[in-house]
């Protein structure tokens, strides 16, 4: 893992592996916009091109012999109906009956190859949410407000061109590290009082999300979002690189079982704390944990069945299997009348536990987990670079980790394998962040249709690519690192002056009921 991450390092050394450069707002939309008509004829035209272009995308199921159990709730098919228009809205039709198939309760047996249209969607649906939480970091190292969120709660999907997402933001989440000896931005912000920086330690990490009235409605059920974004800081490089194993209940995290074991870095950046630090009193742990206990038993107790869908991409997509793993711990997804499931939709996600972490989460708590890589992309294949499941048959891997072996590592839940080679839209290169954009994976899944066929997109404009990378062919006519904002933040003043655009906001902290939802899972004394 850390050869791969020092790689990636290297040619991004403060900013997230899926962004070549910092994105800040968008000048022109284009997030559900019709392709222009220069796209739409180079579209046609490389279609053309490779009329007999065959796909090498691999959809594989299987990474666990055992039957998982099922999930609270019986299981209604509904028809297998595309949901995307060119517009970028779905018409959900299908998805309200089907809705725990897609969630995982069969654990997307014959869903995957060829690509079932309603969970292709929902897929690029999670993966647009997680996607958000890189268009919504504060890069700027200048700004005071550099690793908050640029944008208020209640305008969040609309500022990152997502107004047709159908969820509300319900809570942000920000993360720190306990070693606070090593600065976390570049730029010292203390040399004025009126450039303090809002936070030394902490930043904004992710979200929680509720599906609106509407939304729930068309999906079937009231789903609970919770996104996590990919490494930026530098201490969060840091925890990518701390890749020695350390049993999850020294961590914070409680576990019945003492062999289960997860990456200690990750473990760390999810359950740290600062005392000195308002928006980080509570770990992102704590955060997550209290709002998702807070809006299960708020629908709970409206009656109304919920799900709990966690998604994040890289860093964010470790994040994501050990919060989905602690929802179910603790039981923040149970109230005495019904359980919530759990789910996981992963985009290019790396190794986070051992066999014992991996046989918890998938058999004894039942959370689903459908992990999406490319594979091109180096760091799905860390850490465990020696032991783990592709290297090893599983029974002389559980025979390694049961001798106590360090740095025995087993995927999680079903992958689905894209290939970057198959779309004609892509020019090769050496730069391997393009490998891992998360921008350039929700494009493979667009055009994705089933091993063997022909790379095909549905509707999602291609320049979305180039959003942060230089992934693009040249014909495309998509200039490289497109999304950022006019003149980069800076406002012109009535004296003259350019200065970066103040934010006529504060920043919001944790909610007042925090404490009381943590109580209630037993997390606090």
């Amino acid at each position: 893992m850390r050869k791969a991450a020092a790689r990636i390092s290297a040619s991004c050394p403060n900013l997230p592996i899926s962004h070549c450069r910092p994105p800040t707002p968008v000048v022109f939309q284009l997030q559900h916009q019709q392709p222009s008509t220069t796209g739409r004829l180079f579209c046609n035209a490389m279609q053309r091109c490779h009329p007999r272009r065959r796909s090498r995308h691999v959809a594989s199921v299987a990474t666990t012999n055992r039957q998982a159990p099922p999930v609270t709730g019986d299981m209604d098919h509904g028809s297998h109906l595309a949901e995307t228009t060119t517009s970028g809205r779905r018409s959900g039709q299908g998805l309200a009956a089907r809705w725990r198939e897609i969630h995982g309760a069969n654990n997307w047996e014959g869903l995957l190859d060829p690509m079932d249209p309603v969970l292709h969607t929902e897929l690029i649906r999670y993966g647009e949410l997680a996607q958000a939480t890189y268009d919504s970091f504060d890069y700027d190292r200048f700004s005071p407000y550099s690793g908050s969120c640029r944008f208020p709660t209640k305008t969040f999907f609309h500022d990152v061109n997502l107004a047709a997402a159908g969820y509300d933001v319900t809570r942000y989440l920000y993360a720190t590290w306990n070693d606070r000896t090593l600065p976390n931005f570049g730029i010292n912000h203390n040399h004025k009082p009126t450039n303090k920086l809002w936070s030394e330690s902490g930043t904004f990490i992710g979200y929680v999300a509720v599906s609106s009235d509407e939304e729930a409605s068309r999906i079937g059920r009231r789903d609970i979002a919770v996104a996590w974004r990919g490494t930026i800081t530098r201490l969060e490089w840091v925890a990518d690189l701390t890749a020695n194993q350390r049993p999850l209940s020294e961590m914070g995290v409680p576990c019945r079982d003492p062999n289960v074991k997860v990456e200690k870095g990750f473990a760390e950046l999810y359950t740290s704390k600062d005392e000195h630090c308002r928006f980080c009193r509570y770990s992102a742990r704590e955060q997550a944990l209290a709002e998702v206990r807070k809006l299960v038993e708020l629908y709970h107790g409206r009656g109304e069945e919920v799900s709990v869908t966690v998604t994040g991409h890289s860093l964010g997509s470790a994040l994501a299997m050990l919060n989905a793993f602690d929802i179910a711990e603790t039981g923040a997804n149970a109230t005495p009348a019904m359980t919530a499931p759990v789910c996981v939709f992963s985009f290019a996600g790396p190794r986070v536990g051992n066999l014992s972490f991996k046989r918890r989460f998938e058999q004894d708590l039942g959370v689903r987990a459908l992990r999406v890589v490319n594979v091109h992309d180096g760091v799905p294949k860390v850490p465990g670079v020696f032991f783990n499941e592709s290297a090893l048959p599983e029974d002389v891997l559980r025979a390694v980790d049961e001798l106590g072996v360090a740095g025995v590592y087993a995927h999680l839940g079903v992958v689905l394998e894209l290939d970057h080679e198959a779309s004609p839209f892509l020019r090769k290169t050496m730069d391997v962040t393009c490998y891992h954009n998360l921008e350039a994976y929700l494009h493979l899944l667009d055009g994705f249709r089933g091993s063997g066929e022909v790379f095909e997109l549905r509707g999602r404009d291609p320049a979305l690519v180039n959003k942060s990378a230089d992934f693009l062919r040249d014909e495309c006519m998509v200039p490289p690192v497109w999304y950022q904002a006019e003149n980069k933040g800076m406002v012109r003043m009535e004296d003259g002056r350019w200065v970066l655009a103040p934010r006529h906001r504060e920043i919001e902290e944790h909610p007042e009921d925090t404490e009381h939802h943590l109580q209630q899972l037993g997390l606090t004394a």
